[in-house]
């Protein structure tokens, strides 16, 4: 059964992720909704419950806007990482 709370949407777009300490990645974004977004990870050394910075780019027309949010990695599979944005619960 599916627990989602947002509708989840088909993305392609590129996410920044960006890890203390560390260079940020770029990845791909599988799927997005208002509460998370899936992105195709290679092996980042991420575990379940750490949280990370997102950044990724709205396209709104003739502006694009670059959109920051906090994320914790709800889980890691070899496809990718599920994160979910903070302020969201689930």
């Amino acid at each position: 059964m599916e627990r989602r709370l947002t509708t989840r949407h088909r993305a392609r777009t590129t996410v920044y992720v960006l890890l203390p300490g560390r260079k940020r990645r770029i990845c791909k974004a599988k799927n997005l909704s208002a509460s998370g977004v899936f992105v195709e990870t290679a092996d980042m050394g991420l575990r379940r419950g750490q949280t990370v910075e997102l950044a990724f780019a709205i396209c709104l027309g003739t502006v694009t806007k670059i959109h920051r949010r906090s994320a914790v990695v709800a889980h890691i599979s070899r496809g990718g990482t599920g994160l979910m944005m903070e302020g969201h619960g689930g």
